[in-house]
């Protein structure tokens, strides 16, 4: 388990430990089939060049790549993360996986903050690239102030922005506190929050298998989703919340933060704790 890098770093208990399935495995047969569909469906986004940048290209695209891996999507709320307005809409979710991502692109395609290592990731770092998202260096503070006025710009010329405040993966994202610093953007910008929860079942158990967490890499963890039976991604659009005036005083941060997480992670225990309950963490 790493440490911060500084004391304002986010930082995670969770570790492969946490990782599980709560399903047998599919056959040979069937990851093989899953594999090669899910590399035509990288190849296929990848030959699209600056078009994987248009809405509806990019929304397609990772519909495409969702479904190639098995995956299911289930969304309770609101259909779209945008909230109606003049503004872009700052869209906070909790984070468990690089399929998140993924998974909120194919139901619209809003500009993604991520954290810089995503950019050299095999398949998936090409892609995110070339959709435009925002990279955010989690060990740098000197870059925050500059990442904060860029996402609030976005939102002023009417661009929604997708935003993970954890700042790091927990293995079923009910961990941790928000960060403030994002919502600044929101803030300045005079726009409203939308809370998104996510949440990973198997045949309707909860599970960790989606999870990217601690030293885990993208090929071990794609290799586990594509064995993955039943895998669905169930997002709960929430109601927006709306700080409609710019407010610089931390403590109004702080509210909209904390109001935030509250909403999207309510009053549940983290995953991990319920999954080693049932037995299921190894």
């Amino acid at each position: 388990m790493s440490l911060p890098a500084h004391a304002w770093a986010a930082w995670s208990p969770c570790t492969t430990d946490c990782v599980a399935h709560a399903a047998d495995r599919v056959p040979a047969t069937r990851v093989a089939r899953r594999a090669a569909v899910f590399g035509r469906a990288v190849l296929g986004a990848l030959v699209s060049g600056r078009r994987i940048a248009e809405p509806e290209t990019l929304r397609a695209r990772a519909a495409t790549l969702l479904d190639s891996l098995g995956v299911r999507l289930e969304v309770a709320g609101d259909s779209t993360l945008s909230a109606p307005g003049t503004t872009g809409t700052l869209i906070v979710a909790n984070h468990i996986s690089w399929i998140d991502i993924i998974a909120l692109l194919s139901m619209e395609p809003v500009v993604m903050l991520a954290k810089r290592e995503i950019a050299g990731w095999p398949l998936i770092g090409p892609l995110v690239t070339r959709a435009g998202t925002l990279y955010i260096d989690r060990d740098s503070l000197r870059e925050l102030p500059a990442t904060v006025r860029e996402m609030a710009a976005r939102l002023r010329d009417g661009q929604s922005v997708m935003a993970f405040p954890q700042g790091i993966t927990w293995c079923a994202g009910t961990g941790g506190s928000f960060r403030r610093a994002t919502f600044q953007a929101a803030l300045d910008a005079g726009a409203p929050v939308r809370p998104v929860t996510l949440d990973y079942v198997q045949h309707g158990a909860p599970t960790t298998v989606a999870a990217f967490v601690g030293e885990d890499d993208f090929g071990h963890s794609l290799r586990r989703v594509i064995r993955a039976d039943g895998l669905t991604v169930r997002v709960n659009v929430h109601r927006p919340l709306r700080p409609l005036r710019p407010l610089r005083d931390v403590d109004d941060r702080r509210r909209v933060a904390a109001q935030a997480q509250a909403t999207v992670c309510g009053a549940r225990l983290p995953l991990h704790h319920e999954v080693a309950a049932l037995g299921l963490a190894r």
